[in-house]
């Protein structure tokens, strides 16, 4: 008989008091944020940044540009394996929900769940596994079936009573575009979104996501120097409003500002045909405090924790699980 994947869901606020938590995936945007001497001020100086940047956007009706705040919320997902302990459940997926609050009216807007995502077993897929497939070859493949098992165990997560029960709409995720692809401005273009930029050839990353249920557009929102990944499950114009959709903009902007400075706070900005390249010189830092060296090295532990606590040990359980999911 075929065992049964539950899953629970745990919140904190993601604030300038926060600090992770011991079973935190470390790389993290949040997390990364939340460490070291400059911690307080690190995210302090985020959320500034993220409200500043919503309210660019949101410039309606907000005549001093400061009407809105942005709100997060950390989601960890744990997934439990029916008959096994519970103490052992795997801490599966960190995802990022916001809320806006309209300092006007006083009202808390419900925006988007998803933004970042992070999962111990994506690790291990670009960490481990797909390392050790390449290690000793000419060219560069992936193994079969890479990412079929996360891509079914998010769509079960979203799919799950738990989700349901917590989150109105379906998870949209917000990333930096591939440095190994090159994408091309349409002409089409949202009052939100902005320019939209179409690729010849999904990559590797898009291809994950669509083993997840996601398809993917790009978009570069107004005064952003570069498109943005948008992965979603329906329709990402007509499923979800502006202020919601300038949630994510702002959040995810301002992260990618951070981590990646050489393509997301570049001081020119992409042309007609666009190929971004973490070896780009002029661009800017921002005055947060952060180690990209460290979080690759991370990424390889935490995939080896993935495997060690998860995929080893059921191995069996997964394959057969896998093998007689629904699509």
């Amino acid at each position: 008989m075929s065992k049964d994947f539950t899953f629970a869901i745990k919140s904190i606020y993601f604030d300038e008091d926060y600090h992770p938590a011991d079973n935190t995936r470390i790389t993290t945007n949040f997390a990364n944020l939340a460490r070291g001497t400059s911690r307080q001020e690190n995210l302090r100086n985020t959320f500034r940044m993220i409200d500043n940047r919503f309210n660019a956007l949101a410039h309606w009706d907000n005549p001093k540009g400061d009407r809105y705040t942005v709100k997060h919320e950390i989601i960890s997902v744990e997934m439990n394996i029916d008959g096994e302990n519970s103490t052992s459940a795997l801490p599966l997926i960190e995802i990022l929900k916001t809320n806006i609050v309209d300092q006007k009216t006083g009202e808390r807007i419900e925006g988007i769940v998803g933004n970042n995502f992070s999962s111990y077993v994506r690790d291990y897929d670009f960490s481990v596994l797909l390392l050790e497939h390449n290690k000793d070859r000419a060219g560069f493949s992936t193994p079969d079936d890479f990412g079929s098992l996360h891509g079914k165990l998010f769509k079960s997560f979203v799919s799950s009573s738990a989700y349901r029960a917590n989150f109105k709409k379906q998870p949209v995720i917000c990333l930096s575009v591939s440095s190994s692809k090159t994408y091309h401005r349409t002409a089409n273009q949202h009052p939100v979104l902005g320019v939209e930029y179409l690729q010849d050839e999904y990559s590797l990353t898009d291809e994950y996501f669509k083993k997840m249920g996601l398809k993917v557009r790009y978009f570069m929102p107004p005064n952003s120097v570069a498109p943005l990944a948008f992965y979603f499950a329906g329709d990402l114009i007509a499923d979800y409003s502006n202020l919601e959709l300038i949630g994510t903009i702002s959040t995810m902007d301002t992260f990618q500002k951070i981590y990646r400075p050489e393509i997301y706070n570049a001081n020119s900005a992409a042309g007609e045909s666009y190929q971004p390249s973490l070896k780009h010189q002029d661009f800017s830092l921002t005055r947060i405090v952060y180690d990209r060296e460290e979080r690759s090295r991370l990424a390889i532990e935490q995939g080896k924790f993935a495997e060690e606590h998860f995929i080893k040990p059921y191995q069996a359980v997964l394959e057969q699980w896998s093998a007689n999911y629904a699509l």
